[in-house]
């Protein structure tokens, strides 16, 4: 999806404002290890990682991502990314980890309502 792609650039740029217009108010995002968050406090997670992990890129693997459309709301992503430092110009110390983004389809375009990040 154009939007996935569009979704890693604004976390790897830190750029906030254009993050939050890819979830909608109601979002669930539910992690494995830190439990379920909302809207607001999904955005102040993406804040905090900002300011104090800015060497932090999120990068997908490639060839893992699957998506599935779901009748009248939207559609499910499935796939791998990874979580790597970033240092001199090379990614370090990466973590893979599983995501599902569950998308919906808007007026105002694809929004993601509902997260589920697990295998950390």
């Amino acid at each position: 999806m154009k939007e996935d792609s569009l979704l890693f650039s604004a976390a790897n740029s830190r750029d906030i404002n254009t993050l939050k217009t890819f979830f909608t108010k109601d979002l669930e995002f539910f992690h494995d290890v830190g439990g379920l968050a909302g809207y607001e406090e999904t955005i102040e997670n993406f804040t905090r990682v900002a300011k104090n992990y800015g060497y932090t890129r999120r990068v997908l693997v490639p060839g893992s991502v699957e998506v599935y459309p779901v009748k009248d709301y939207g559609a499910i992503q499935t796939g791998l990314h990874q979580f790597c430092r970033l240092e001199n110009n090379t990614l370090t110390n990466c973590g893979t980890f599983k995501f599902v983004h569950i998308w919906k389809q808007t007026p105002d375009g694809w929004k993601i309502s509902r997260v589920v990040s697990y295998g950390h």
